[in-house]
């Protein structure tokens, strides 16, 4: 393996600090980083022979046949006194096949095969590791490489299930290229149904798959996908973080999903919690050996108060090499193409975030509340999975706003491609779980019975439909550079998200995505559904999210009306609810013929029809509004136009 850490360079800050001069009075503490990632890389060159080798232990740890039908097993339980297997090979004998104890905590078990050359472990066959704690007690714990885990109905914990399929599923179609810019649809396998169950991996290659790709999106976000034993966590409380959710079927079934992803060009990524794990001991990592300090930090620190969770100790050898292998057995054994990595403002600071509000000061981004050592380990994951996968996509969902969380590594930041900006959607009062979806806050009770086509609108469904129109546009085109949309909110997707809970007497009513309306012709889910497609294919076509910032030229409170160009296309919103203005001026750059490339108020989109989407405007070299030219247009109420200039070639 290639030594990376001598070649790679002291970090250039040249660049950060001209993006970013507020930052200089802090270039101790980001040198303090980078230096402690480097010693990182360079006691993995020593130790483990390279970060290859180290994140590939999923390969050893865990239970892993030979060619020759031997099973060697190995784990890291440094608070064991002893460890043993057991499970149905053994007629559940406790004590009868114990580990040979090795350096740093680490257990190791060779199983011959039987007689007739087959493993001693069958396919589908239930395990479990027996701890013998220090104290004397004997502990059943699943093993934390375990790869699929399942729950009967009649029980309260996972089992451990032996995954060695005697033809395990082979993929077909190469990861697409990383696109321009992500278009995601974040999507639940569980409830991408409109029946009030569990929805499978199957179900949702058939159903879902397809209008993914029909809605133009180029990348689908697979959340709650690590196991979790408890649904309602909606797959925040991670049990098992090797196994793929049985809930929704076998791993083939979610190996065959992401595949045929990949054959219709959609990249996958996957929602990946390394920020904490589920407090769950049975069938999880708390007191895995026995102790509170095996995976987490011991005491109070290792506990996250909010949440009810245990917290990683970054700092420690072994959990760094069972985060950083997770992340190479996502890519490597299901083929995503990269991660949003969950709770990363919760990693970042020691104080979690926990009840405080970001101000923007950057001494709040440095010092003592900064958890350096969790810094490191995201500069790690960031900079391996990049140097494995150069296509690899990483997000972090930090709400904090920490400097240099989207810069290179090797200019002094932590490597990730994209933050999720959370402070959006707040903005439009849309949660993703307990709230109202922005279509129900618009519209609420009248959406059960009046978003039929076939009858007049009322003045509450025209609104809403208006204005869910234009917040997704305006969001799309000005927030950022990319855009994610939850499953079902593209065709204005009623009620909200709730999960069976004793809350709501394990309801799943609310635990669903109701399809079927937007496949009812006459209902006007259909309309949302056709402007969210026409939007990303606009998108697509012209590449205003990989293009720089917007300049905004008109933002008039008084008329409500927001202008702005980006990527050479002019933008015009009109949110008042009554005025209309048949000659407003607007300002634009380049001179030239523009025309309309999409237009919200057309009636196929539940618009009024009110302006001729062929219509062509002509420049006039009239100064307005800090631009050189302008023209005069017809903007309806509650309508936003997306015009391009005939005159451009966008192809370049």
């Amino acid at each position: 393996m290639e030594d990376h850490c001598r070649n790679f360079s002291r970090p250039d800050l040249n660049r950060f600090l001209q993006l970013d001069p507020y930052i200089k009075p802090y270039e101790g503490d980001i040198q303090r980083r980078y230096r402690l990632f480097e010693e990182c890389l360079a006691r993995l060159e020593k130790a483990e022979g390279g970060f290859d080798q180290f994140t590939r232990s999923y390969q050893s740890y865990g239970v892993h046949r030979r060619s020759d039908s031997t099973l060697l097993l190995k784990e890291w339980a440094p608070g064991a006194q002893a460890l043993y297997l057991t499970g149905d090979f053994n007629a559940w004998e406790k004590l009868s096949h114990p580990f040979t104890p090795k350096a740093f905590g680490k257990w190791e078990l060779s199983l011959p095969p039987k007689p007739d050359g087959s493993p001693a472990i069958q396919h589908l066959s239930k395990l479990k590791l027996v701890v013998l704690t220090k104290d004397g007690a004997y502990l059943f714990r699943i093993s934390p490489w375990a790869t699929y885990v399942t729950k009967t109905l009649d029980s309260v914990t996972y089992d451990w299930i032996h995954w060695d399929p005697p033809q395990p599923y082979k993929c077909q179609h190469r990861r697409p290229p990383q696109p321009r810019c992500p278009r995601i649809y974040e999507a639940h396998v569980g409830i991408a149904s409109p029946r009030e169950e569990i929805a499978s991996y199957k179900n949702f290659i058939l159903d879902v798959l397809p209008r993914v790709k029909d809605l133009g999106y180029n990348c689908l976000q697979l959340m709650a996908v690590m196991e979790h034993a408890y649904y309602a966590s909606f797959g925040y409380q991670v049990t098992n973080f090797f196994a793929a959710s049985s809930r929704f079927g076998t791993p083939d079934d979610l190996k065959a999903l992401v595949d045929r992803a990949h054959s219709l060009g959609i990249i996958v990524l996957l929602d990946m919690v390394h920020s904490h794990a589920s407090s769950n001991t049975e069938d999880g990592l708390n007191y895995f050996d026995g102790t509170d300090s095996c995976f987490f930090h011991a005491g109070p620190r290792g506990e996250h108060s909010h949440w009810g969770s245990r917290l990683f100790n970054y700092s420690s050898w072994e959990v760094s090499r069972f985060l950083l292998s997770n992340l190479r057995w996502w890519m490597d054994e299901y083929g995503f193409d990269g991660f949003r990595f969950d709770g990363v403002t919760s990693m970042l600071y020691h104080h979690h975030g926990v009840g405080v509000s970001f101000s923007g000061s950057y001494c709040e981004y440095f010092g003592m509340q900064v958890d350096e050592d969790a810094v490191v380990h995201l500069m790690l994951s960031n900079y391996i999975l990049h140097k494995l996968y150069p296509d690899c996509i990483t997000i972090a969902e930090d709400v904090s706003g920490m400097p240099g969380l989207c810069r290179p590594i090797q200019e002094g930041g932590l490597g990730f491609d994209h933050r999720l900006a959370m402070a959006v959607p707040d903005k439009w009062i849309q949660a993703l779980v307990g709230d109202k979806s922005l279509a129900f806050w618009l519209m609420d009770k009248e959406m059960y019975t009046n978003m039929s086509a076939l009858i007049t609108m009322t003045p509450v469904i025209d609104r809403g439909m208006q204005l869910h129109k234009l917040i997704r546009l305006l969001t799309h085109s000005l927030g950022g550079e990319g855009y994610l949309n939850f499953m079902g909110n593209e065709f204005g997707h009623p009620e909200w998200l709730d999960f069976p809970r004793k809350g709501n007497e394990e309801s799943y009513r609310y635990a669903r995505r109701q399809y079927n309306l937007v496949d009812t012709e006459h209902l006007r889910y259909r309309q949302l559904y056709a402007f969210d497609r026409d939007m990303n294919q606009t998108e697509d076509k012209y590449g205003w999210l990989s293009s720089g910032p917007a300049v905004v030229s008109t933002l008039d409170q008084a008329d409500k009306v927001i202008v702005f160009e980006r990527a050479k296309l002019l933008f015009i919103f009109n949110f008042h609810p009554s005025a209309s203005f048949s000659h407003y001026r607007v300002a634009v750059q380049h001179a030239g013929k523009y025309k309309i490339q999409l237009n919200s108020d057309e009636v196929r989109y539940g618009g009024h029809g009110r302006i001729q989407s062929d219509t062509e405007f002509f420049t006039e070299p009239m100064a307005f509004r800090n631009q050189l030219r302008s023209f005069l247009i017809y903007i309806p109420c509650r309508t936003a136009l997306v015009l391009a200039n005939e005159d451009h070639d966008y192809s370049r």
